[in-house]
């Protein structure tokens, strides 16, 4: 450890463990609060806290095993997340503009790093090397930008796919560099590198999914079990690259990537998962790049100052110029490409690991290592600083656009797309629950609503039992627990009424619900036919909208919602609800959404203007048939019920749903009743 004689008076590094993380947790809680107050990012002041801490610093902390270790794990969860927020589809979309900034964003800086350690005097292994460390970048201002929103804007899903491309060759370019300098560089290196790579990359995209699906579906009831799991899979993908000499963030981005639909973005699990992440192992990261800085140095040794400047330079510059000229290239505003530039010019994943191996086997001098913690710290503090600034700008200019393009719609058209959902769950069974509640809760976060569950005890003119009460307790605290583990606003409801139906109705109308949500097991008896049961009398009197659900898995393991339609359904005055309830969930499910419409005549071309632009696959033939032929194992019916009369010794949600529910007893369905 290197002592800085202003700090010398200070005793030696903390070396008992719980001083250690107190300190860490002192940090990670002072240190952001502190620099937002200045107006800068709290990611600076994570960096530059870990700068004062560090061994080169006060010497407070040194960067032992325990830190390298969170530091890992932190970069691995950093990466992690990044793969959660990208979308294949997004990729598909922008794939060619994502190719075209990941080539650019890598060659610029890569020229000129290479030019500038050639006129330093530098080998030209070493200058390559060095140059590949500009090249390539990490995401440090990521948790900025989910932050704002604007992760699934087209600018930053092209970063994203540009990042994976741009770090692959710059490992790649390391890999190479060192096999050449060892003089190791042969046809076997290659025959084992790229088919290895592309097994690896296939398998962890199309592999992982079906193995989670499966583990979801097995242990899908078991909240610790899917978080262990995913965090498993993660370490697991992660490893089996550093097996086959790739970078182990590359594996964690490409976890990321490949279990993400089988997270909801709004599900507990994805809060769990971003909240550990973000509040925890990612800042821990961030102190311990902090702390590899060594201030002293760069004043020490004028040649130290000279390559550290020469690589600051480089950097921004090899990273400014292709997000200028592309940006421009592709027709974006200045906020979105100041954004595709704070994004990429942070440097601290793969440069770190280039350099240190670089290091180990005396390709570059300390004079390099220093001046790559310089670039490290000047480009974390302009990269989140960059985004932050220019990512609001590009919030605004996207929700502008929204409101452009909905200006045509009319007022209440314009109330009907933004409305909040206030769901109301009644909750009595501890078995249904909690897909009722997901159910909700994917609604509820879709539209910034409020999830309300209702649990009702029967009075019977005698006095209730504590220990009912307790129970009804034991239920709403439950649902209270799972609406706050994804930050969602709740109103726990118990209540005495007469009936469950009446209770039901009453409670809608006392809280303005717009929205009932009921378990239901698939059929209905005669006797409940005939003199009504809770599910015919909510149907039939509820002043909202009522869906009754039969769930057979979890709803998170939904790979298809399809929504049947027959003849003019399409045409109903609340079809249109029925269409954003649908679509909004498969959003949430991230699931593939199609609708078939079953005609009884010739079939015809859609009029209904909602459907121009959805899938939707006409067919004619009798419903029930036509329906039970196309669906699948993981399916999500969607049927519509229009309530327009009573029959007696009919169910309420009329002969359909029942006659599927027993025909196919492993599909979930969903009955959307509307008037």
């Amino acid at each position: 450890m290197i002592q800085n004689p202003l700090f010398a008076f200070l005793p030696g590094p903390i070396t008992d463990p719980v001083a250690i993380f107190l300190v860490m947790m002192a940090v990670l809680l002072i240190a952001p609060l502190v620099f937002e107050k200045i107006k800068l990012p709290g990611i600076v002041g994570l960096i530059i806290a870990g700068v004062f801490i560090g061994e080169h610093g006060l010497g407070i902390l040194e960067r032992d095993n325990t830190i390298v270790l969170f530091s890992t794990v932190g970069l691995l969860f950093l990466m992690f997340m990044a793969g959660l927020e990208t979308s294949l589809d997004d990729l598909k979309l922008n794939g060619k503009k994502a190719a075209i900034f990941g080539l650019g964003t890598f060659l610029v800086p890569m020229v000129i790093g290479t030019l500038a350690f050639l006129l330093l005097d530098y080998s030209l292994l070493a200058s390559v090397l060095v140059a590949s460390c500009f090249a390539s970048h990490t995401l440090l201002a990521l948790p900025i930008a989910i932050k704002q929103g604007i992760m699934r804007t087209p600018v930053v899903t092209i970063i994203l796919g540009g990042t994976l491309i741009v770090n692959i060759i710059a490992l790649l370019v390391l890999a190479v560099v060192v096999k050449a300098d060892q003089g190791e560089l042969t046809l076997g290196f290659w025959l084992f590198l790229i088919p290895t790579l592309t097994v690896y990359t296939f398998a962890t995209l199309f592999g992982l999914p079906i193995v989670g699906r499966w583990f979801f579906k097995k242990f899908g009831r078991d909240e610790g079990a899917e978080f262990t799991f995913v965090i498993a899979a993660l370490f697991v993908v992660s490893y089996v690259a550093r097996l086959i000499e790739i970078e182990p963030i590359i594996g964690a981005f490409l976890a990321g990537i490949g279990i993400r639909p089988l997270i909801p973005p709004l599900s507990p699990l994805m809060n769990r998962i971003q909240f550990i992440g973000n509040t925890l192992f990612v800042p821990l990261f961030l102190i311990s790049v902090g702390m590899l800085v060594n201030p002293a140095t760069l004043i020490e040794e004028p040649r130290s100052i000279l390559v550290s400047v020469v690589m600051v330079v480089a950097a921004i510059v090899g990273k400014f110029i292709p997000a200028w000229v592309i940006g421009k290239y592709f027709k974006f505003a200045l906020p979105s490409i100041m954004v595709m530039f704070g994004l990429s010019v942070a440097q601290a994943a793969s440069t770190l690991a280039a350099i240190t191996v670089a290091y180990d086997i005396d390709l570059v001098d300390e004079f390099t290592v220093n001046g790559t913690i310089a670039m490290i710290l000047v480009t974390s503090i302009v990269s989140p600083w960059v985004t932050e600034r220019y990512g609001g700008q590009l919030k605004q200019v996207q929700q502008k656009a929204l409101d452009g393009d909905n200006a045509s719609t009319t007022s209440l058209e314009k109330e009907e797309k933004t409305k909040s959902y206030r769901v109301l769950v009644p909750v009595a069974n501890p078995n249904t629950e909690d897909n009722l509640l997901n159910l909700a809760l994917l609604l509820v976060n879709a539209t910034k609503g409020t999830l309300l569950p209702l649990n009702i005890l029967v009075d019977q003119g005698e006095p209730i039992s504590a220990n009912t009460k307790e129970n009804q307790g034991n239920l709403l605290a439950t649902a209270e627990m799972i609406a706050h583990a994804t930050a969602t606003p709740v109103e726990t409801i118990a209540r005495i009424d007469s009936s469950i139906d009446e209770g039901i109705i009453h409670v809608a109308q006392e809280r303005n619900a717009n929205l009932v949500i009921c378990g239901w097991k698939g059929f209905s008896t005669y006797r409940e036919n005939l003199f009504g049961n809770i599910i015919d009398n909510l149907v039939n009197y509820s002043p909202v909208t009522v869906l009754i659900t039969r769930f057979t898995k979890p709803i998170k393991n939904t790979q298809r919602v399809i929504l049947a339609i027959a003849d003019n359904q399409h045409n109903m005055a609340g079809f249109p609800e029925v269409l954003d309830i649908t679509e909004a969930l498969s959003s949430q499910l991230q699931s593939e959404f199609f609708i078939i419409h079953v005609l009884s005549g010739k079939p015809s071309p859609m009029v209904n203007k909602d459907l121009a632009e959805l899938p939707v696959q006409q067919m004619r033939g009798n419903f029930t048939k036509r329906v039970l032929e196309e669906l699948k194992t993981g399916d999500l019916l969607v049927l519509v019920n229009p309530i327009d009369n009573h029959l007696i010794g009919r169910s309420a949600l009329g002969t359909v749903p029942q006659a599927i529910a027993r025909s196919n007893e492993k599909i979930s369905l969903m009955i959307v009743n509307i008037r």
